[in-house]
């Protein structure tokens, strides 16, 4: 049997169920900073590259299992918006609270945004219900 976190036991669901659980990754967007399209896609893939990284980090052990569980459900992803900086910096403080790997972009300001705006937040992967209880009520970008 695996040892992990509570927070990643799911519930109502065997313990050592990651395998068939459904997992995805969510990027959510600020889009209070009205980025250009090219400026969003190049924030959300730093969201998304951090966001692994730390997840992989915080599994520890059964990392890869949970990687590859994620990868072989088709690696889904959903993208979220926000409509203020203290929206998504909220949304980061919640994962650091759950242990759910996550990154915060802070841009460098050299183009479209102020330096240290908060421009996307990667969330995951991980079990869907877990990320849900943080981005249940956040509307499609």
């Amino acid at each position: 049997m695996i040892s992990y976190s509570k927070l990643y036991e799911p519930q109502d669901e065997p313990e050592d169920d990651y395998q068939t659980t459904k997992m995805k990754m969510v990027i959510v967007m600020a889009s209070h900073l009205k980025m250009g399209r090219g400026k969003e896609i190049a924030q959300g893939g730093h969201a998304v590259m951090g966001a692994y990284n730390d997840s992989m980090w915080r599994w520890g052990p059964i990392g890869g299992d949970m990687s590859e569980a994620w990868e072989e459900n088709g690696k889904k992803k959903v993208c979220l918006k926000v409509y203020s900086e203290d929206e998504i910096v909220r949304l980061a403080m919640l994962c650091e609270a759950a242990d759910i790997g996550h990154y915060l972009v802070r841009d460098a300001g050299r183009t479209e945004v102020a330096p240290m705006s908060a421009t996307a937040l990667g969330i995951g992967p991980d079990y869907e219900h877990n990320i849900d209880r943080i981005t249940g009520e956040l509307a499609l970008y």
